[in-house]
């Protein structure tokens, strides 16, 4: 049974199967905004042997340890069943049946009157190892969008493509590939691709995760939907979680569930899961550790350890792209790139950012 958290401007559905957040629903200047993507299929469209996340594949989910494993692709996390505990007023907390690498997991979703945030915490007690982990997001992109992002090292593909085989899909990019410069990244045909924007291709699924540059402390992605008038933006402590994750799901699966009708879905997944990075993760030492950025998740058997991030969607008429976003103190300010700007409170303290 669904658990529904509310408050002033905005609500959020939790579904205890996989964890999964979906509705979304914010309100903003007047404006209902429902940002997350949901899958077109029934349940009985998926085979027996998928995932179980892919039975109801929507919204937000943690992937826990992310890609495949013995507990079905993206982990129990995903695919196991969460149990709801009472909490305070605006707060929901869920922990997982079940243990990843000997942790405990623990699951918090918070709203605040006014805030068009989700602010959002995934706590690890104790464990031992280290894990791949993302948060799952599925951004819902119908009509296209404007990408921008914090300022990122390199943006980089899997060491194979997500779609070889062409009886059954397609993936466009070029694996594995790096590239600074996100508006002129290698496609598979020789040609280049802009990644700042959705579409730029049809029938296709790719995955490329853009890198952040050490310096930045607050990371954030931007999706802004011109038709729709509204801005979706992703926030984390990049210091904690290094990586930005991008799925591109536009029609390139022609097998089932998929049947190539799974289209306009953007993934924006925040974490550290440096197995997906097709080149990088083969050099040592590995870049992100070269600089000190943590590769993969570190469970502590002591003590716990926490991954927080943030999502939002507001109000954003101009269409404009994202040229900067700036926390200081409870305001988080953001301005577009010809002079659109937006204050909005937000919980300073939330993703824990080294202090300036």
């Amino acid at each position: 049974m669904p658990h529904t958290l509310s408050a002033t401007g905005i609500s959020v559905s939790f579904a205890p199967q996989g964890g999964t957040i979906h509705p979304l629903t914010i309100t903003d200047q007047g404006h209902q905004i429902a940002p997350l993507h949901a899958a077109p299929w029934a349940p009985k469209d998926v085979p027996p042997d998928a995932p179980a996340h892919q039975i109801a594949l929507r919204g937000d989910f943690l992937a826990a340890p992310m890609g495949a494993g013995p507990d079905g692709l993206h982990g129990i996390a995903a695919n196991g069943l969460w149990a709801t505990t009472p909490t305070d007023p605006g707060t929901l907390r869920a922990v997982l049946t079940g243990q990843i690498n000997g942790a405990t997991l623990v699951k918090e979703l918070s709203v605040t009157d006014h805030h068009p945030f989700l602010y959002q915490r995934h706590i690890f007690i104790g464990g031992h190892g280290q894990i791949p982990v993302c948060t799952h997001a599925m951004i819902a992109v119908p009509n296209g969008a404007k990408l921008s992002f914090s300022r990122k090292r390199w943006f980089e593909t899997l060491g194979a493509p997500l779609e070889s085989d062409p009886a059954r899909g397609r993936s466009r990019l070029a694996y594995p590939r790096r590239q600074e410069d996100p508006s002129d990244f290698p496609a598979a045909d020789g040609s280049a691709v802009n990644l700042l924007k959705y579409p730029w291709a049809d029938r296709h699924d790719d995955f490329v995760t853009a890198v952040d540059d050490p310096s930045v402390s607050l990371g954030w992605a931007a999706v802004v939907r011109a038709s729709e008038g509204d801005l979706i933006l992703s926030l984390k402590n990049a210091h904690t979680l290094p990586m930005t994750m991008l799925w591109h799901s536009n029609g390139g699966r022609d097998y089932a569930p998929w049947n190539s009708r799974h289209t306009g879905c953007l993934g924006v997944e925040e974490g550290a899961a440096l197995p997906v990075l097709g080149l990088s993760a083969q050099e040592q030492p590995n870049p992100l550790t070269a600089a000190g950025q943590p590769g993969l998740l570190t469970l502590d058997p002591t003590g716990t350890v926490e991954m927080r991030t943030a999502l939002a969607a507001i109000h954003w008429p101009s269409g404009q792209s994202i040229a900067g976003v700036m926390l200081e103190g409870d305001t988080l300010t953001i301005t577009g790139d010809w002079g659109a700007e937006r204050k909005l409170p937000f919980r300073a303290d939330w993703l824990r950012l080294p202090n300036p």
